[in-house]
């Protein structure tokens, strides 16, 4: 892949949206993506242009080549440019969430339901992935918290357990990504109540492309990429912590609660400093929760970090 040089341009201004709607080839390859996008769309229409919830000052927004072309998700393949290539016919239409578990009302919702439960939000957010590159991305969603209120947690509800979908037919590279297959993940409700915690369903003014987990991811901006679940179509509140893929996988090298900690080195690298693509240097200082401390440390008040990774 060819990652450009950093330029002056401001977000509006990194990809003329004429030229990047062109890219976007698994909108057009598909008649259920089609009317997919087409709902997300109107959705996004509304929001008010510049308007954003959440944003990270004068930092330069990472451009949609990169966004879209530079990828984990290891179902379409683990190399980073193997999901651009391969989950473009992933069929996103019809879609279903399901949200069960220690609540007093589940629910089970189609993707247009999604667009109802609040306002979508543009939220301008850094990412940390724990292979030491981080990106800053435009999302669109709603905050999580929305969706769990509506559903009730009960008093037995501690934890917030996620699952991805898999479809080996439509996933065939899956089989060889070295991980256990649907991919899961979890919270601590309260880090899954937090208002920075989103249900994404679009990035750069437009719906998410299928690389990026179409067409409903979640969005932890303090803690590691790899916490982010794509594609999800399952949401359990539990009373238990909850198995994750990357732990299941390798507890030594990825925790629980994986927040972005300067401090605790990876077991094969350090995690002080971080390759901000599209540069090609690991130079910009890691900030611990990822620079969102003043609004996450405290969930995390008394704990060690360390053992606690």
């Amino acid at each position: 892949m060819l990652i450009r040089k950093p330029t002056e341009l401001r977000y509006s201004d990194v990809t003329p949206k004429s030229v990047y709607l062109n890219r976007r080839r698994f909108l057009a390859g598909s008649v259920a993506l089609g009317a997919l996008a087409g709902t997300a769309r109107a959705a996004i229409s509304k929001l008010e242009a510049g308007k954003t919830s959440y944003n990270v000052g004068d930092e330069k927004i990472t451009p949609l080549e990169v966004i879209t072309h530079y990828n984990n998700y290891y179902e379409f393949g683990t190399g980073k440019e193997d999901p651009s290539e391969n989950a473009g016919k992933f069929r996103t239409q019809p879609w279903t969430l399901k949200v069960e578990g220690e609540v007093a009302k589940p629910k089970t919702l189609d993707y247009d339901a999604l667009f109802k439960i609040a306002p979508l939000e543009e939220r301008i957010y850094r990412h940390r992935c724990v292979e030491a590159w981080s990106i800053v991305v435009p999302w669109i969603g709603v905050p999580l918290n929305a969706l769990l209120k509506q559903v009730e947690p009960s008093s037995k509800a501690k934890y917030v357990a996620f699952e991805s979908y898999y479809d080996p037919g439509q996933m065939p590279l899956g089989r060889y990504a070295g991980i256990q297959l649907p991919y899961v993940e979890g919270l601590r409700l309260d880090e899954a109540m937090h208002p920075l915690t989103l249900l994404s369903v679009g990035l750069y003014g437009e719906t998410l492309p299928n690389q990026d987990g179409a067409p409903i991811r979640l969005v932890v901006p303090w803690k590691y990429g790899f916490k982010s679940i794509k594609s999800i179509v399952k949401i359990k509140l539990v009373a238990s912590q909850p198995a994750t893929t990357w732990n299941m996988s390798n507890a030594r090298e990825y925790g629980f609660y994986s927040n972005v900690n300067p401090h605790v080195d990876h077991p094969r690298w350090s995690q002080a400093t971080e390759q901000r693509l599209p540069s090609f240097f690991k130079n910009h200082p890691t900030q611990m929760f990822n620079g969102y401390g003043d609004q996450v440390a405290s969930l995390y008040s008394g704990m060690d970090l360390k053992k606690n990774y």
